[in-house]
């Protein structure tokens, strides 16, 4: 009887068993992926939209754009004719699903990305014709001393190497700012608060200020303060709501 002659086993690479291997684990991956999906759909918290609802965000959408042009026509300073101050703080208290991305676009401009957040800002042309188009979304005002020092003490936060950083130390201002000859947490404030030379380097180093909610103060209305609603500009007012979100 003839004896069987073994045969060569076929040879894989490694490049390919190391593929191989890739697609599993991505495969694997991706199971996980979408049961966790699944799963999320299937939660309580999850509403499927119904058509009608849809048209309605769409039709407010196109009516905030419509409003928004409306208003950007009314170029006029005579709201901020009652103070000499060119420093404002500017609160973002609205805007989800019924904001046009154009607003969404200005209010980002103005590094305002989440409700309840406020930022420092000169007042210039620029500016004011923004917070004119934007105004039912905002709320703004004349900050004093006081509420420039609790918002920077309590809350302020700078970026550093793309980084949040508390302000705790005056290590953290002098490295980001020192080459403007600020180098504590004073003089960071006195920049803010006089508009000073570099005041466009200090608030772009600081972050914008997360706020808390207030009980009561804001009633979720549209219409301009003036006129007993939340938004627009509130002058001097603007330091109590800053108390009750600092």
């Amino acid at each position: 009887m003839a004896e069987e002659v073994p045969q060569d086993l076929n040879y894989i690479p490694e490049v390919i068993l190391k593929k191989r291997k890739n697609n599993e684990e991505w495969a694997i991956r991706r199971k996980l992926q979408l049961e966790q999906r699944v799963k999320k759909l299937k939660s309580d918290n999850f509403t499927i939209k119904k058509p009608e609802q849809f048209i309605r965000e769409y039709r407010d959408k196109e009516m905030d754009l419509v409003q928004m042009k409306q208003r950007g026509k009314k170029r006029s300073r005579r709201a901020f004719a009652t103070s000499d101050s060119n420093l404002l703080f500017v609160i973002r208290i609205g805007g989800k699903s019924d904001m046009h991305p154009v607003t969404r676009k200005l209010l980002y401009s103005l590094r305002l990305r989440k409700i309840f957040s406020g930022v420092f800002v000169k007042a210039d042309a620029r500016i004011l014709e923004i917070l004119q188009k934007v105004e039912p979304y905002v709320t703004y005002g004349y900050p004093n001393l006081k509420s420039i020092k609790d918002l920077i003490y309590k809350k302020g936060s700078g970026k550093i190497d793309k980084q949040r950083v508390p302000l705790t130390s005056n290590e953290v201002i002098e490295q980001a700012l020192g080459q403007y000859g600020i180098l504590c947490l004073e003089d960071l404030v006195t920049e803010i608060a006089y508009v000073g030379p570099h005041f466009k380097e200090v608030t772009s180093f600081l972050c914008p200020f997360t706020l808390t909610k207030p009980e009561k103060a804001l009633q979720g209305k549209k219409k301009r303060f003036s006129d007993g609603g939340d938004s627009g500009n509130r002058e001097d007012h603007i330091n109590e709501l800053v108390s009750k979100m600092n």
